[in-house]
């Protein structure tokens, strides 16, 4: 990995696991200093986040971390939402004992995971297992669509809501009784609600102090 690669994938991987929040200011010559680059490896580095919508350059104070486009965020995570609680739904019957096996060894390691970053990757491993058998090839492109367009603007709200972890794990174990046990209806109900209660945590966050380039 040459120095301009090596220095992108460096910013990145900060970014998204929220060591830069959004709004940090990226500044070139700090990163180049701390990373052992010359300037330029940092400035394309930044232009290729910005191109990805990561990114931003603002006048005054050069190089920002996007802001969450919070409503465009909350509208997709609740489409999300309705898709797969409809997708978790229809894999019920399709699940069979070994299937459960794996989703609950999935959900122990997320329970035992103290990194939001990493949390939200199983997070999302665990839900494409499960939806995966729905048996419904168009639902499942659907939900694709949506968690593509999810990660432009946010890969994981993990990161940014550590509180959320461990509550996630305990729907995470009722979600799975309820697939083992309870009736389609509930179980859409239940995924639906499950994927909400992230808005919800997001919403009721603490509002983030103010930066000094901010005011």
């Amino acid at each position: 990995m040459n120095k301009q690669e090596r220095t992108y994938v460096i910013l990145r991987d900060r970014i998204h696991a929220g060591v830069y929040p959004p709004l940090a200011r990226l500044n070139i010559d700090a990163l180049a200093r701390e990373l052992g680059v010359s300037p330029i490896p940092v400035r394309e580095a930044l232009r290729r986040l910005e191109a990805q919508g990561w990114v931003r350059f603002k006048p005054n104070a050069g190089a920002v971390v996007s802001p969450v486009d919070e409503t465009a965020w909350e509208q997709e995570m609740t489409a999300l939402a309705i898709l797969e609680g409809a997708a978790t739904a229809s894999a019920r019957s399709h699940l069979r004992r070994a299937d459960f096996a794996r989703l609950r060894e999935m959900s122990a390691r997320m329970e035992a995971e103290s990194d939001p970053v990493k949390f939200g990757e199983l997070n999302r491993h665990l839900h494409a297992e499960i939806i995966a058998e729905c048996g419904n090839a168009y639902l499942l492109e659907l939900i694709r669509q949506t968690n593509d367009r999810l990660d432009r603007i946010r890969s994981t709200m993990f990161a940014f809501l550590p509180g959320r972890t461990a509550q996630a794990a305990r729907e995470h174990a009722h979600l799975l009784e309820l697939l083992e046990n309870g009736d389609a209806a509930e179980i859409e109900r239940y995924a639906r609600w499950h994927k909400l209660q992230t808005v919800e945590a997001y919403r009721a966050r603490p509002p983030r102090p103010r930066q000094a380039d901010e005011r």
